[in-house]
């Protein structure tokens, strides 16, 4: 499965909420946080633009820690 090449951000916002991250701050960028089992949180910064770029969509998943085909699989549901 390959990413998409022009993700609306809402649904990319959506999956990521499905992994747990909550919006804390928007701007030029959306700070995102997940709060893990273990007390830790996982911070996560991606563009404000409407559609996000498979490139983009990579990098938001590695700074997750969420494998492609799991945030895949998400998406394709939403």
């Amino acid at each position: 499965m390959k990413f998409p090449h022009d993700a609306p951000q809402r649904k990319v916002l959506k999956t990521l909420e499905a992994f747990g991250f909550t919006i804390v701050r928007t701007g030029n960028h959306i700070a995102l946080v997940r709060r893990n089992p273990d007390g830790t949180t996982t911070p996560l910064t991606m563009p404000n633009h409407p559609k996000l770029k498979g490139s983009t969509l990579r990098t938001i998943c590695t700074q997750a820690g969420i494998p492609r085909e799991e945030f895949l699989r998400v998406y394709e549901r939403l």
